[in-house]
């Protein structure tokens, strides 16, 4: 994942305010989303596909996976859930 400057279009590639960064598809729209912290994933985030589906949602700490995170099918439900801690999965 491209993690600064714009894409070819002038799309930025990602933006922060505040405390939340946001991650952009090419076409403008959200990618994902979250809180981060001194450069740090911290929190619950949001990510999506380019169609604008919602794909995953999930915890880091520390810029490392903490907690649930959960997977959608392209029909919404759930396809599954995994718990991490520390960015170790413990189920």
């Amino acid at each position: 994942m491209k993690t600064s400057g714009n894409f070819k279009n002038g799309q930025p590639v990602l933006e922060q305010d505040g405390d939340t960064l946001t991650y952009y598809h090419v076409d403008g729209s959200i990618k994902a989303q979250g809180p981060c912290i001194d450069g740090q994933f911290q929190g619950k985030w949001i990510f999506n596909k380019k169609s604008g589906q919602l794909w995953n949602v999930g915890h880091f700490k520390d810029n490392q996976k903490h907690g649930e995170w959960t997977r959608y099918k392209p029909d919404g439900t759930v396809e599954k859930t995994e718990t991490f801690e520390r960015g170790k999965k413990v189920n």
